[in-house]
């Protein structure tokens, strides 16, 4: 099948490989996409409802992109029972894990008498985008409404492009009926990104965005950065899996061919230091009939080697299917969500199995997180310092004021001692 490629690794050569796997960077949106969020700041709705019709739904004829509630419970009751369960499922999956993992506070007395309570704070608005275009993409918005719910956010608002019905897809539409989202916004692009953000005259500004998008989405979402907080500014999707010899090839090539399925420009990557099962897998993928972006073979020179090439180019998705795959596990420190075992689909992540798929991408595994509660929270001390600490703690405080030419710090504190 076109689109497949195969390569020989040098032992000791993935940090050069690793950034071949992306395509290089082409001159962004950024002066299109800064000129719509000024636009929609200046003028409102009038801005995102023209950038609809120029963008997403040329006869789109609201005032306004916010979309009638009775219009999202109209969608949910109309879904298909199917479809409907796998929507409920799905979110209960996810929020099953968010909750064990949402933070919580902590107190930390500390030897010098003051104690330190930290608290966990969720934001008060949130703005999820669901994506549109090529596809409907209902799982997106589980995946960033879900983790909010959990956090605690009072007000969630969901971005969605609309078809030339004036509306977001209908499934789209009928997930955020069933999960109870607060407002329901039929944009798309920058445009979405500016009325979540700067707010509008039927929109109010939130906290913070999250979600995957196209490349006007993500630059969005990186200049209104500082203003709102965000998830990460994502990019394609990737898939890296580490394969031995007790791999199913069939099943590799169906795991790749399903991450290639984002499109041209998602790196779908087999790395292999067993030839008989790079071979197959190359037989599995040349019969296949789907569509698909850039799948390329790796043939390494050994499992470490493997494994450091996973470390380099830090995926958004890890599969390691070897028969080893929990010993392997504890050394991986760069990947968005890691997959073990033979029964690891990647697949299950992208839906049901609880784990989110708004995940870290270019790179960025290397310090960024899944979306989850933490995204939607912050940290807030609360911090007691009774007469004993003040005591204790201002010497050291008037040292070092003194050598950072404080001398008012020095005193805020020596004025509360006793000594």
């Amino acid at each position: 099948m076109s689109g497949v490629r195969r390569m020989a690794m040098q032992a000791g050569g993935a940090a050069a490989l690793a950034p071949t796997f992306r395509a290089a960077a082409a001159d962004g949106p950024a002066d299109a996409v800064a000129a719509t969020l000024a636009d929609v700041r200046t003028r409102g709705d009038a801005a995102v409802v023209d950038a609809i019709r120029a963008f997403d739904a040329p006869g789109f004829a609201g005032s306004s992109p916010v979309v009638d509630s009775e219009e999202v419970r109209a969608a949910a009751d109309a879904l298909d029972p199917v479809l409907r369960e796998a929507i409920t499922f799905a979110a209960a999956q996810v929020r099953q894990v968010a909750e064990a993992g949402k933070p919580g506070d902590t107190e930390t007395r500390l030897p010098s008498g003051q104690s330190v309570r930290v608290r966990a704070v969720p934001v008060a608005a949130a703005g999820v985008y669901a994506p549109g275009g090529r596809a409907a993409y209902p799982s997106s918005l589980i995946m960033g409404v879900v983790p909010a719910q959990v956090a605690g956010v009072e007000r969630i608002v969901v971005a969605s492009p609309p078809g030339e019905d004036g509306l977001p897809n209908p499934v789209v539409l009928a997930a955020a009926g069933i999960l109870g989202v607060d407002q329901v916004i039929a944009a798309g692009g920058a445009a979405a990104i500016a009325a979540m953000a700067f707010g509008t005259d039927t929109i109010d500004p939130v906290d913070v965005i999250t979600g995957p998008g196209n490349p006007w989405v993500q630059e969005a979402k990186r200049q209104v950065f500082g203003l709102v907080g965000i998830d990460s500014v994502a990019g394609p999707s990737e898939l890296v899996v580490l394969a031995d010899s007790s791999a199913d090839p069939a099943a590799i090539a169906a795991d790749l061919l399903a991450q290639a399925e984002h499109g041209p420009d998602s790196p779908s990557i087999l790395a292999a230091w067993d030839s008989p099962v790079a071979d197959a897998v190359q037989q599995a993928l040349s019969v296949a009939d789907s569509p698909v972006g850039t799948i390329t073979i790796v043939d390494c020179p050994s499992q470490e080697d493997a494994i450091a090439l996973a470390e380099a180019f830090a995926p958004e998705h890890l599969q390691i299917a070897t028969a080893d795959a929990e010993a392997i596990a504890p050394g991986i420190r760069r990947a968005g969500c890691v997959f073990l075992g033979p029964l690891g689909a990647t697949a299950f992540g992208d839906y049901v199995a609880g784990s989110n798929h708004i995940l870290p991408t270019g790179g960025a595994a290397r310090h960024a997180s899944a979306v989850g509660p933490a995204t939607y929270m912050r940290r807030m001390s609360l911090v007691d310092i009774p007469q004993g600490a003040v005591d204790a703690l201002t010497p050291h405080l008037a040292a070092l004021a003194d050598a950072e030419g404080f001398p008012e710090h020095r005193r805020s504190a020596e004025i509360r001692s006793s000594r």
